[in-house]
C-alpha cells in the first residue's frame, strides 16, 4: 500500500511538533542540554496526544551524532535509522502483546549487552499498565539500576494500573488533552502543506469531535477527506463524526424557548430520519446546553467550550435562557440519557423528554420575555430569602439586635399612655427582707467572672444585656438585678434563654442555683425608698445595696436643710 493515513505521515519528529505538550518537550530539551538524562521516564496520558512519538524523539536525541542538543538533528544515520526503524538498539515493545514475565526476563538478559550501532539502548514499551505482576516484578531491578548504556521509555494511558514500586523508579510526565485551537492549528498546517481544500469551520468541528486526541482528529480528517469531493465542508465533518449541527440544536433550543412542542417533534422527527444516532444527539444536545451555561457564566473562557462554535445566533440565545432554566434542562436530558441506556426503544423517551422540555419553559412563562426576565425573578426571590433569614436571626438572637433596633422606641413614643415594665414589687418586697449583705457580696464578687465567661462561650449578646446591669439585693436563692433602661429589663427577662443561661453561670460559680428578678432604675429607687420607710427599715436597710444608715441619716439632714424639690439624691 502506497497511502499513508495522515497520523503517520505528519507523526512529530522532532519536540517542536509536539503539541499542546510544552510543560514536557520544554524540560526534556533543558535536560538533554544538561546532560541530565534519567535512566527510566514514564509518559501517561490519553490516547493520541504524543507519548509513543515523544519517547521516540526523546530515543534519537539523545543518540544523535551532534549531542548534546535539544532537537534530533534528523539527518545523521542515527536518526534515519531510529526513524524507520532499522538500529535494533531501539526498541519499540508492545506490552499488550508481550506482557509475560519470560518476554521481561528477556529483556533483563539482553540490557548488559552494549548498544551496537549508538551509544544508548533505548526499550519503548507501550500501554506498560498491560504487564502482569510478575513481569513487573522482573522488571524491577533492572529498571531501578540498568547499565549507565540503557534507557527505558514506558507509556501508558492508565498509570493508576501500574504498581507504585515502578512509578517511583522513573521520571513522570503527564501529558495533557490537546485543547481545541491547537489541534485546528496543526490541521490547518497539514491541510496547507498537502494542498487540500478545507473549511475552518470542519476543522473546528473535527477538532471537538477529537475530544483532545491529535491522532484521533488526524482521522477524522483523514474520513472528511474521503468523503469530501472537492473540499472539506462542515457537513462532510457532521457526517463523519456523527454529530449534529450547531444550527439544528440551535433551532431545537429556540422551540424549547418557545413552547413549541410540534416544531420541537418535527425537528426531531427529521434528524433521526437521516440517520443520527439517538444517544450520540442526546450527548450533543447536553454539551450543547452546558456550553450555553459556561458562555453566560464565564464568556471570556471560550476555550471551555466542549462542542458549541460561538456563533451570533447562539450569544442571542443565550440571552434569552436563565441559568436556572439550563440547569433543569441539563436535568431532564441527562435523566433522559440514563433511561435511554436501558431501553430497546431510545426514541420513545427522547420524544418524551422534548415534550417535557418544552413544556417545563411554558409552565415558568408563556413567552421569550418573561423567559429573559427569570434571572431578575430569581434575584427577587434571593432577597426575600435572605430577608426571613435576617428575620430569623433576629428572633433568636433578638437580644442585641432588638436593643440596637429604634423601631421599639418609636412605638414607645406613639403609645405614650401605655404602660411599660413593671418590676414585681411583692416578689422584690419578699426578697428585701431576707436579704443579707454577705449574699449580695458574693454574688458582686463573682459577677465580673460571669460576663467574661459569658463572652468567652461566645454568648456576647447575652453579656451585652448585663453591661449596665448589677445585682443590688440578694437572698440564699433570690437576686434582685437593676437594669439601667426598661427596655433591657423587659428583655431580659422576657427571655427564658437568657435566664436558663445567667441562673447556669452563677449555679457554676456559687454551687447556687438563685431565681432572678430584674428591675429598672427609676423604678428600683421608688421601691427600695418605700422599704425603707417601711417597718423594716431599720432591720434590712444594710442590706440593700450594701449602704449603711449612715448614709440614709446623712440623706435625711439634707432634706431637712434644702428640701425635697430642689435635692436629688443618687447612688
Amino acid at each position: 500500500m502506497n497511502y499513508q493515513a495522515l497520523y503517520r505521515v505528519w507523526r512529530p519528529q522532532s519536540f517542536m511538533d509536539v503539541v499542546g505538550q510544552e510543560h514536557v518537550t520544554k524540560t526534556l530539551q533543558n535536560a538533554l542540554l544538561q546532560q541530565k538524562i534519567s535512566h527510566a521516564y514514564l509518559f501517561s496520558g490519553p490516547r493520541g496526544t504524543g507519548k509513543t512519538s515523544a519517547a521516540k524523539i526523546l530515543a534519537k536525541a539523545v543518540n544523535c551524532e551532534g549531542a548534546p542538543i535539544s532537537e534530533p538533528c534528523n539527518e545523521c544515520d542515527s536518526c534515519r535509522g531510529i526513524t524507520d526503524g532499522s538500529i535494533p538498539d531501539v526498541l519499540e515493545i508492545d506490552a499488550a502483546s508481550n506482557n509475560g514475565v519470560e518476554e521481561i526476563r528477556d529483556i533483563r538478559d539482553k540490557v548488559k549487552y552494549a548498544p551496537s550501532s549508538v551509544r544508548f539502548k533505548v526499550y519503548i514499551i507501550d500501554e506498560v499498565h498491560m504487564l502482569s505482576i510478575g513481569a513487573f516484578n522482573a522488571l524491577l531491578k533492572t529498571l531501578e539500576e540498568p547499565p549507565k548504556h540503557v534507557m527505558f521509555i514506558l507509556a501508558t494511558t492508565e498509570p493508576h494500573k501500574i504498581p507504585l514500586t515502578i512509578i517511583s523508579r522513573c521520571q513522570r510526565f503527564d501529558f495533557r488533552r490537546i485543547t481545541s485551537n491547537s489541534i485546528v492549528d496543526r490541521m490547518k498546517l497539514i491541510v496547507e502543506q498537502s494542498g487540500i481544500s478545507c473549511e475552518e469551520k470542519a476543522l473546528q468541528m473535527v477538532a471537538r469531535a477529537a475530544d483532545g486526541g491529535m491522532r484521533d482528529a488526524l482521522s477524522l480528517l483523514d474520513q472528511a477527506i474521503s468523503y469530501s469531493e472537492e473540499a472539506v465542508t462542515v457537513e462532510d465533518a457532521l457526517t463523519v463524526t456523527g454529530a449534529v449541527s450547531q444550527g439544528f440544536l440551535n433551532k431545537l433550543s429556540k422551540a424549547i424557548l418557545e413552547s413549541d412542542t410540534v416544531s420541537g417533534l418535527q425537528s426531531l422527527d427529521e434528524l433521526l430520519l437521516s440517520g443520527k444516532d439517538a444517544n450520540r444527539f442526546i450527548e450533543d444536545f447536553i454539551f450543547f446546553y452546558r456550553d450555553m451555561l459556561m458562555y453566560k457564566t464565564a464568556p471570556n473562557l471560550e476555550e471551555s467550550l466542549e462542542r458549541v462554535l460561538l456563533d451570533e445566533e447562539f450569544k442571542e440565545l443565550s440571552e434569552m435562557y436563565g441559568q436556572e432554566h439550563i440547569y433543569e434542562l441539563i436535568h431532564v436530558l441527562n435523566k433522559t440519557q440514563q433511561e435511554m441506556r436501558w431501553t430497546n426503544h431510545p426514541r420513545i423517551f427522547l420524544e418524551v423528554a422534548i415534550v417535557k422540555l418544552c413544556q417545563l419553559n411554558k409552565s415558568n412563562s408563556n413567552n421569550i420575555n418573561q423567559s429573559m426576565a427569570l434571572p431578575e425573578i430569581q434575584s427577587l426571590i434571593n432577597k426575600i430569602s435572605n430577608l426571613e433569614e435576617e428575620i430569623s436571626k433576629l428572633k433568636l438572637n433578638g437580644v442585641t439586635a432588638v436593643a440596637d433596633s429604634p423601631v421599639p422606641q418609636k412605638k414607645a413614643a406613639r403609645t405614650g399612655g401605655r404602660k411599660g415594665f413593671q418590676a414585681p414589687v411583692g416578689k422584690i418586697t419578699e426578697t428585701l427582707k431576707v436579704a443579707t449583705k454577705q449574699d449580695l457580696q458574693n454574688i458582686k464578687g463573682n459577677w465580673g467572672a460571669m460576663l467574661n465567661a459569658l463572652v468567652q462561650n461566645q454568648m456576647r449578646s447575652q453579656a451585652a444585656l448585663l453591661n449596665e446591669a448589677e445585682p443590688v439585693a440578694a437572698s440564699s436563692n433570690t437576686v434582685v438585678i437593676k437594669f439601667k433602661y426598661e427596655i433591657h429589663c423587659q428583655m431580659a427577662l422576657d427571655n427564658v434563654k437568657f435566664i436558663e443561661i445567667i441562673t447556669n453561670s452563677l449555679y457554676q460559680l456559687l454551687g447556687k442555683r438563685y431565681n432572678l428578678l430584674g428591675v429598672p432604675d427609676d423604678q428600683w429607687l421608688k421601691i427600695r425608698e418605700d422599704f425603707l420607710n417601711s417597718s423594716h427599715h431599720l432591720e434590712s436597710s444594710d442590706e440593700i445595696d450594701g449602704n449603711n444608715r449612715e448614709d440614709d441619716s446623712v440623706v435625711s439632714e439634707a432634706i431637712k436643710l434644702f428640701g425635697e424639690d430642689i435635692l436629688e439624691v443618687r447612688d
